[in-house]
């Protein structure tokens, strides 16, 4: 598999290009606007065609780059069937699988940081967007978020991966890229809770400020980048 873990230094997002080996397709996930020169790079440098572009959810720290990808590649533009977005292509549901030339990409509907959260699944790692981070978890406090469907998602979908399972989150602050189930479950903070009462209770005392971009990034968003 062809693989390039991606940096947006504003916004400290995570954003990811994936390909089969010996297909032509390629998908990305939580593409930042601005950044469309790089992602064409990497797929002109690969002789790759962009098939698939898939958000997490609808972000409220930056701006997406799925509209203006689907007008440069004709690519199918992806998120949740919950999804508010306007100009999605292909609205998934929990389970349903992205082919990817053989290479298969399955959703896994994991709600709490918004409503229409998901992560995406392979066979050795997952992305969880803002759901799981590393030695954290996505607030809950706005776009509809529920600190208690968060640890539904956490403790009853994603934490049931195997151990090895790699973790790509959407964001990281601290220069860290990667992780895996098992030191997520080990060393999360935010996972050493005995229920989800006890979870809520964090997630609600958090009291952050809002993200700087928030009020042009969400309505943006929901225009698909537009």
């Amino acid at each position: 598999m062809r693989f390039k873990q991606l940096f947006d230094d504003q916004s400290s997002t995570y954003t990811y290009l994936i390909a089969p080996d010996n297909g032509k397709l390629a998908a990305i996930i939580d593409p930042v606007k601005g950044s469309e020169e790089l992602y064409m790079s990497w797929l002109n440098e690969h002789n790759l065609k962009l098939g698939y572009a898939l958000d997490t959810h609808v972000h409220a720290d930056h701006v997406t780059a799925l509209g203006d990808l689907r007008d440069l590649t004709g690519c199918v533009t992806i998120m949740s069937e919950y999804s508010d977005a306007a100009c999605v292509s292909r609205r998934i549901k929990d389970g349903e699988a992205i082919d990817l030339d053989g290479l298969i990409i399955t959703a896994m509907y994991t709600p709490g940081h918004t409503r229409e959260s998901l992560s995406y699944v392979m066979v050795d790692r997952v992305f969880t967007g803002d759901t799981l981070l590393i030695n954290g978890s996505g607030r809950t406090d706005f776009q509809n978020g529920n600190a208690y469907a968060q640890y539904d998602s956490l403790f009853n979908k994603l934490l049931k991966l195997a151990d090895e399972t790699l973790v790509y989150p959407g964001h990281d602050y601290r220069g860290r890229n990667v992780s895996t189930i098992g030191e997520e479950r080990r060393n999360n903070p935010r996972l050493q809770v005995a229920n989800a009462e006890e979870y809520a209770q964090i997630m609600n005392s958090l009291d952050l400020p809002n993200p700087a971009m928030m009020d042009i990034a969400v309505p943006m968003n929901l225009a698909c980048g537009k």
